[in-house]
């Protein structure tokens, strides 16, 4: 592989910390990771670069040196460190220091005794069953009154349903939904990068939605996008739902995924279920698992 053999032949235990952070890039790129994880990871150790003296090599950094480098990030630098951020910056390290040693191109892995520091970020809120039934109601309302607006019963029905996020919301096109399945009406989520095709996936959605949705494309004709709206007249859509059902919570497009999701898991759906209909990694699952398990009473 391209990547293996520029490794070999040159990155020693000699080289210095720049030129095997450019390495390790490019074998993240070969991995088709996220080019927005592989511009955070190369950015954390660009910082630890920066701390480091330039002439030390990838060899000579200890444990100490980068203990003293997450207490730099903390109190030294001048710049603000959130828990995440250390946490995320901690195994940035962890991870291209394994990945250097597991290629026999230093004896020792410094990162290895480098305690994580792991966080779990403060729950989410969510709408209460009879919030739910509040804002749905109120909804329906702009739907059959005497200038009917199907657009909100729509996007809130479709959202409170499937989780979908702002941005998959967006992306939804007009032959991402299928109503002629004989397994049932389904919604199919889509993405153009390739290395986001292992979100891709297919939600059930019911009766009542699509009985609304065709509503909708009498009175809007949508050409394309199912909501060919900006982001933030979206959310004015849902922020004038929660105003006239007078409740205090900000409705959102994540109090909507949030509260889809512990919907689903006080029903028993299988936790499997959840994590492919939210569209993430197992990896990913265990905070939100976590998260799903407190939320639940």
């Amino acid at each position: 592989m391209k990547t293996q053999t520029n490794l070999e032949s040159h990155i020693q235990s000699s080289t210095p910390l720049n030129p095997s952070i450019q390495a390790w890039e490019i074998f993240l790129q070969d991995q088709n990771k996220s080019p927005f994880t592989v511009k955070a990871f190369v950015n954390d150790l660009q910082l630890l670069a920066n701390f480091i003296p330039p002439d030390k090599s990838i060899g000579s950094i200890t444990t100490n040196d980068l203990n003293l480098f997450l207490k730099w990030l903390e109190n030294g630098r001048g710049v603000p460190c959130s828990p995440k951020s250390l946490s995320r910056r901690i195994t940035s390290i962890k991870a291209f220091f394994r990945w250097l040693h597991n290629n026999g191109r230093i004896a020792v892995d410094p990162a290895e005794k480098v305690v994580q520091k792991s966080v779990i970020s403060p729950l989410p809120v969510v709408l209460t069953e009879k919030e739910t039934e509040l804002i749905l109601e109120i909804a329906n309302k702009f739907r059959i009154s005497s200038k009917p607006d199907t657009r909100y019963y729509t996007l809130v029905k479709l959202l409170l349903e499937t989780g979908i996020k702002k941005g998959e919301c967006l992306m939804l096109g007009l032959n991402h939904i299928n109503l002629n399945s004989p397994n049932g009406s389904f919604i199919f989520v889509r993405y153009n990068n390739p290395n986001y095709r292992n979100k891709e996936r297919k939600i059930p959605v019911s009766p009542e939605w699509v009985e609304a949705y065709q509503e909708y494309l009498v009175q809007f004709d949508p050409k394309d996008q199912v909501f060919p709206y900006s982001p933030r007249r979206l959310e004015y859509i849902l922020e004038d739902l929660s105003r006239e059902a007078g409740i205090e919570k900000h409705l959102s497009f994540d109090m909507c995924r949030w509260t889809c999701a512990i919907n689903d898991y006080k029903s028993n759906m299988e936790k499997d279920t959840i994590r492919q209909k939210l569209g993430i990694s197992k990896i990913q699952w265990r905070e939100i698992g976590q998260k799903l398990v407190r939320l639940s009473p």
